[in-house]
């Protein structure tokens, strides 16, 4: 069995049958969402974490395999292979390790070292390095030589440490030790540029004009920060452990002795670890340590990313949306329950038109012409005085009035994908239409939008951008398949991230669609050009067809199981129908009689379930949220009060909290909780709605601070505000727990961002 089979197989705790089936199915093109759904007797029910686990470090492994073949095939051609090397380059198991023995052999331009030894001074190195008793003066002068360039002891003595530094920096085992020590020792240290000190855009850094702490204690989001203030131009960064340490490490493996030739070894070792060593390994640190903040900010993108696309949809209904505005007044478009668009206008409910009699005869007018049932207000600028504009009006109760996050919709509507399904309409009609789709179904409407432009993550800009896109991919792919896509209304952009099918095939969908009229089965997707059999199978259980002949096409039971399914009902001698709907004919199988090689209890059981509720959806239940009454802006806000909030994002460092005041507050991570927190998202989630006691307010900034502690104030009764423009004394029990000072609470109120 192959070797990195075996590998994936110990470090995820998995048996090596359960990760070889699980890359012959990757290798055969299965998507993960099917082989979690379809294949769970083939892996031992693994689930999409695992599987995605396995995928990433196998290609992990095949990556360090390719440069092993490389390395060896290098070293080969250099006739300086010899089974012990091969050997060693084969069992390595890191790219670090791998590039460590590599090192000596690596093809380079001149060094101090390369151009000693051409002068012949490699012997006398060598005689140094072994740190016997030796007469130094005479032994180097034995190496002068004019014409090599050598003119005096001193040269040589000099060429003879370049050669040491050289084989010290290339040490396997030297190299790991100090590498360890920067992990373990390592100080990250930032510097204004003095230059750049008053800069009005270096400000957002001023925390890092003076800063260092453990790199091993530095969280991601101040790492990625003080990167990109470095990359800005604003401050420099270094990164290195306490040189004595270094230097002692390097001393107690090479210094063997009190001679003469060790006290050389010694300046060469100094020598060594300023000149090539460090350099060398606080670069290798660098990448590692930006690599792994990327990964940390991706996951946390990723899990503000699922939140928000499985957010509740309201479902299908009819939808007037609303894009609020005050000089261009507010755009207003009518939807159908498809999401079709009927109308659209503008409205001048605010300053400076104010016509708010005729806005309200509109919208009412509308509201009875296409007998709307849910009216969607983006929370952006006038959002809170859209709403109670339309709460005022005598709408009738049944019409939900609802607050929806616009994040994205500017770049929605700017887009081909927009002008592509609007192209006689402009932007703000595209913005209010993508404002109430999401209403109704925010899964269909968020996949149109690159992922970046809605507003959940953490230095999305400054992390590697293709993994940042390959993880987002795999989020939106496993969101869009656990909920399903009805085949014959979906977008081809929605379309396009079903299992097995992709941009092209999902346009062909829909040309096909629009040129034939709907599938009337699963089983016609087969005449769609180029959607052949393999695509069929990755994609078939994931559509839906709401009308179609079959009722199982309407539900997650996979087309290859249907004869089963048929099976079940033939044995209960009733139909597919009252197999659906009777729970009483279901309760009567026995699944242990159906098992066979192919299909087990797993997959027996799953079908089951989705014959009990065909197509379920398993985003929550939509619920109406409503913002505090009367405070509608930062300058409503008060020092103590208790005010409904909807989470829009979850960092590293907290929590943002939309309170309906056109700006977000930051729930730091020491007040997301009463107790300790090491996490934020195992306490908070993207669209949870919450309660938040307000801290601290600066009105000329628009910074908030807010807390989820149920006795934010330490017992202390909550400071008055008589008049807004006072500022009210901070909270001091909240500041104490607190290790670093830009988790102090005082500071936070220049970090906010929303």
């Amino acid at each position: 069995m192959d070797k990195n089979i075996i590998k994936i197989a110990r470090e995820l705790s998995l048996k090596p049958e359960q990760v070889l089936c699980v890359v012959d199915l990757l290798t055969e093109s299965a998507t993960i969402p099917f082989i979690a759904r379809y294949r769970k007797e083939l892996t031992g029910s693994l689930d999409e974490v695992a599987l995605a686990a396995i995928r990433d470090r196998y290609d992990q492994l095949a990556e360090l395999d390719k440069r092993k073949e490389a390395i060896l095939k290098s070293i080969e051609k250099q006739e300086k292979l010899t089974p012990a090397l091969a050997n060693a380059i084969e069992i390595a198991e890191t790219l670090n390790e791998l590039e460590d023995i590599y090192l000596p052999y690596k093809p380079r331009r001149k060094t101090r070292a390369s151009i000693a030894k051409e002068k012949g001074l490699e012997p006398l190195a060598h005689t140094l390095f072994e740190q016997g008793k030796i007469d130094l003066e005479k032994t180097a002068s034995g190496f002068i030589d004019l014409e090599k360039g050598v003119a005096n002891m001193q040269e040589a003595l000099e060429g003879a440490r370049d050669i040491i530094a050289e084989w010290v920096n290339e040490n396997q085992e030297a190299r790991q030790k100090v590498r360890e020590l920067f992990w373990q020792e390592g100080v990250i240290k930032a510097s204004v540029i003095k230059s750049k000190a008053e800069n009005e855009e270096a400000q957002k850094f001023k925390d890092y004009f003076d800063w260092k702490e453990p790199l091993k204690r530095t969280p991601s989001h101040r790492l990625l920060a003080m990167r990109r203030a470095e990359k800005e131009g604003f401050i420099t960064l270094d990164i290195e452990p306490e040189e004595e340490q270094a230097i002692q490490i390097l001393d107690k493996q090479f210094i063997k002795s009190s001679s003469a030739g060790a006290e050389q070894v010694s300046l060469a070792i100094k020598d060594s670890y300023k000149r090539l060593l460090k350099p060398s390994l606080e670069t290798e640190v660098r990448v590692e340590s930006k690599l792994k903040a990327d990964n940390d900010a991706i996951h946390v993108f990723a899990s503000n990313l699922k939140k928000l696309l499985l957010s509740s949809p309201l479902g299908q209904k009819r939808v007037l949306a609303l894009d609020p505005g005050f000089r261009s007044g507010t755009k207003l478009v009518c939807l159908d329950e498809q999401g079709a668009l009927l109308f659209n206008t503008v409205i001048y409910p605010h300053e400076p038109q104010r016509e708010i009699t005729k806005s309200a005869t509109i919208v009412m007018g509308l509201c009875d012409r296409f007998k709307i049932e849910a009216i969607a207000i983006g929370n952006g600028t006038a959002s809170r005085e859209t709403e109670a504009f339309v709460k005022g009006i005598g709408l009738p109760k049944e019409i939900l009035v609802v607050m929806v996050n616009e994040s994205g919709a500017s770049v929605y509507s700017a887009s081909d994908v927009a002008r592509e399904e609007f192209p006689d309409h402009d932007i703000t009609v595209r913005g209010a239409v993508s404002i109430g789709r999401r209403l109704t179904d925010p899964l269909a409407e968020l996949v149109k939008i690159d992922p970046k432009s809605i507003g959940v993550g953490q230095y999305q800009h400054d992390v590697d951008q293709t993994k940042l896109k390959a993880g987002l991919d795999d989020v939106v792919m496993s969101c869009v398949n656990s909920v399903g896509v009805e085949v014959n209304t979906a977008s081809k952009e929605l379309l396009s991230y079903v299992s097995g099918l992709g941009p092209v095939l999902a346009k062909s969908i829909v040309e096909y669609r629009n040129q034939h009229g709907a599938f009337s089965t699963r089983d016609s997707l087969r005449k769609v050009p180029r959607l052949g059999d393999k695509a069929f199978e990755q994609c078939a259980g994931f559509l839906r067809i709401r009308d179609s002949k079959n009722p199982l096409d309407t539900s997650a039971v996979h087309p290859e199981r249907y004869e089963l399914v048929e099976k079940f009902a033939k044995d209960l001698g009733c139909t597919l129908k009252d197999l659906m709907t009777s729970a009483e004919l279901r309760k009567k199988l026995d699944l242990k009689k159906y098992v066979t090689e192919t299909v087990g209890l797993p997959t027996l059981t799953d079908i089951l379930f989705e014959l009990e509720k065909p197509g379920r959806d398993p985003r929550e239940k939509f619920e109406v949220f409503s913002f505090e009454e009367g405070v509608h802006e930062i300058k409503d806000l008060k020092i103590g009060m208790s005010l409904p909030g909807i989470i829009t994002n979850v960092t590293n460092f907290g929590a943002f909290v939309d309170i309906g005041v056109h700006q977000d507050g930051l729930v730091h991570i020491s007040h997301l909780s009463d107790r300790f927190v090491k996490d934020p998202n195992e306490e908070v989630a993207v669209q949870q709605k919450v309660k938040v006691t307000v801290l601290e307010v600066d009105v000329a900034r628009k910074r908030i601070a807010l807390s989820l502690k149920s006795d934010p104030f330490g017992n202390a009764p909550a400071p008055q505000q008589t008049n807004r423009q006072e500022r009210a004394p901070k909270p001091k029990a909240p500041v104490k727990a607190v290790e670093t000072m830009e988790d102090k609470l005082a500071q936070l109120r220049d970090k906010f961002k929303r």
